[in-house]
């Protein structure tokens, strides 16, 4: 059995950190989606569970799920231990391929319009990006 290289405990730690980031970005993005629906299902601006959304109140999701998308890539290259544009983007192909899932998932249930998924889907890595680079104009060096 080899002894392990030095460097073996530091990679580790980036690893984790690495992840740790990206589970920070998701979290505030679930969490502040999760508690917009919530809030707006309450008040009655969207339709209850299970029941056809209007293009209005898709709109709304749209923009303030693109909002939470900015800054869940915003999050994740803050934490990011290095190249935080790439972590924040691997964040944004994730979202995308849940997006995608999502839309396939709901598409013939009748849930509203189509465009809304695949608004979802297009938004997520611009999103990310977006939100990568408001950090990076934050402190220019650290691309």
């Amino acid at each position: 059995m080899s002894a392990p290289t030095a460097g073996t405990g530091r990679q580790k730690r980036r690893i984790g950190r690495s992840i740790g980031a990206l589970a920070a970005g998701f979290a505030a993005g679930i969490v502040l989606t999760v508690a917009t629906d919530a809030v707006l299902h309450a008040v009655g601006f969207f339709p209850p569970p299970g029941q056809p959304a209007r293009d209005g109140p898709l709109v709304a999701a749209t923009v303030y799920r693109t909002i939470y998308g900015v800054l869940g890539g915003y999050l994740i290259a803050r934490l990011a231990p290095y190249r935080p544009m790439l972590h924040a983007l691997t964040g944004g192909a994730v979202g995308l391929i849940v997006s995608a899932a999502g839309a396939a998932a709901t598409w013939n249930l009748g849930l509203g319009a189509h465009w809304y998924p695949l608004a979802l889907i297009v938004l997520a890595v611009p999103t990310a990006w977006a939100g990568a680079r408001l950090r990076e104009r934050q402190e220019p060096g650290l691309r």
